[in-house]
């Protein structure tokens, strides 16, 4: 399973799809406070992203992948 979804925490592997945005909607607007751990994913939809951007969560740890990481935080790290 791309996401796996822990008591605080979500942790995200390798491809994350389309397919699980609605899931990850829903554990984010039960538990707002819960933890993202991207290490490991390689590849994120878009529509993940946008529940991302969305929701704020806290993101734990960014991706490996310098490019995919780079492009992640310039979207989910608020300007000051």
């Amino acid at each position: 399973m791309p996401i796996e979804f822990k008591k605080n925490r979500l942790v995200f592997r390798d491809a994350v799809q389309v397919e699980e945005a609605e899931a990850l909607l829903e554990a984010l607007q039960k538990k707002p406070t819960t933890q993202v751990d991207l290490a490991a994913c390689t590849h994120l939809h878009t529509a993940n992203l946008q529940v991302l951007m969305a929701a704020r969560p806290c993101i734990d740890k960014w991706p490996q992948d310098p490019e995919l990481r780079r492009w992640l935080e310039d979207v989910l790290i608020p300007e000051s």
